[in-house]
């Protein structure tokens, strides 16, 4: 029997976590054997209820090594996340490393990886924002460019990367230099058809908050860009006051911690008591996966500045306002699902009430058949058993 591949997967963040879901799940069942995995969370996300919650829900074993980094500069943070991740790799065997999406958890692991020549896999390749200006746009560039295998959650991604000099036929054996483009479909799909059904057996949010399937609103707001800028942040929260107060629909605002924060300092007194007043204004703490997917299939309209989230309510059939000039996820501005309104209340405002009103257009399937996780894990032993 051959020896298994062994993987080491890099996560640090509530996405990644959630990502890593998938193909966990298919190495420990449809892969078990001839696909082994070493956990390692480098800890960018060190709140609870930001990361082991998610572990505790999507039945992911605890992280096998653990770095703890925590908050910092992106400087800071990221050259104690490499030094973590060379340590295990020099300390180990590792096959391959993999790793998901655009934060600083990304960067370290495909840079930690590269120079020690071991080949990266980069789940979530090829999506490209255009503005350099965001950290996760350099993140991901930079991923892409180190990675051997570049696993694409739809079409628009591989074209991405072709247009970039990528080879979409590149062919096994992938190397550096060679790098293997593939298009799987997303795994956060397949995270999404999975657990839906038992969010709606487990999730009792909506009926604390009293809320009515189609009944209201829900937002997150995360984004340093958003939340670290005065006028950005005030901008957006009147923006959803007025939506509460136009629309007689409740609210509901997963308070990230940095939002809770810049709400504490950069909101006008006059905004803050407002939005704190507001009957149908509810601010809760992070939730789970479980409960997001109950609350995102619950609502009647999305207003976020979260690529993951957009894609999520994509999933569920929900129309999405995003609090950004920009979006990775072209293919759902393109098929008028979701609408770019910054952080201008008034094309918040309109946006809003138009999806209110019109509903939104017919959802083609952008992002595979619910099966990436195995397909990803298919390519990866081309060339290995």
């Amino acid at each position: 029997m051959a020896t298994p591949l062994r993987i080491l997967t890099v996560i640090g963040a509530r996405p990644q976590i959630i990502k890593a879901a998938a193909i966990s799940h298919a190495v420990r069942g449809t892969f078990a054997g001839r696909i082994t995995e070493t956990l390692l969370h480098t800890g960018q996300h060190y709140d609870a209820n930001m990361s082991q919650v998610f572990f505790d829900e999507l039945g992911i074993p605890r992280a096998d090594i653990s770095l703890g980094v925590g908050s910092g500069s992106h400087g800071a943070q990221t050259a104690r996340m490499i030094e973590g991740i060379e340590k295990e790799l020099l300390a180990d065997r590792h096959d391959a490393v993999l790793l998901y999406g655009d934060t600083n958890s990304t960067l370290a692991g495909a840079v930690a990886a590269a120079k020690l020549h071991i080949p990266v896999a980069h789940v979530e390749a090829g999506l490209r924002s255009f503005n350099k200006a965001m950290p996760e746009e350099v993140n991901r560039i930079v991923c892409d460019h180190c990675s051997t295998w570049l696993f694409c959650p739809t079409q628009t991604a591989v074209e991405n990367l072709v247009r970039e000099g990528f080879r979409p036929d590149g062919g096994a054996p992938a190397t550096a230099d060679r790098p293997r483009v593939v298009a799987t479909g997303d795994v956060m799909y397949d995270n999404s058809m999975r657990f839906a059904e038992l969010a709606e057996r487990r999730s009792s949010l909506t009926g604390d908050l009293g809320l009515q399937q189609n009944g209201f609103i829900l937002a997150t707001v995360h984004r340093d860009h958003n939340t670290d800028d005065p006028l950005r942040i005030n901008a957006i929260f009147t923006a959803l006051l007025d939506l509460h107060d136009q629309h007689g629909m409740p609210v509901v605002l997963p308070l990230h911690p940095r939002t809770r924060k810049m709400m504490d300092s950069l909101l006008t007194a006059k905004l803050r008591a407002a939005v704190e007043a507001a009957p149908g204004f509810h601010l809760v703490p992070p939730v789970g996966f479980l409960d997001m997917i109950a609350l995102e299939r619950g609502a009647k309209l999305v207003v976020t500045d979260s690529g993951g989230v957009q894609k999520e309510a994509y999933f569920f059939g929900k129309p999405v306002v995003v609090l950004r000039p920009e979006t990775e996820w072209v293919e759902l501005v393109a098929n008028g699902q979701a609408v770019l309104a910054d952080a201008d209340p008034h094309r918040i405002r309109e946006a809003a009430a138009v999806f209110l009103r019109e509903g939104t257009p017919k959802y083609p399937a952008l992002f595979g058949d619910g099966h990436a996780a195995e397909a990803i894990c298919e390519v990866l032993l081309q060339g290995h058993d």
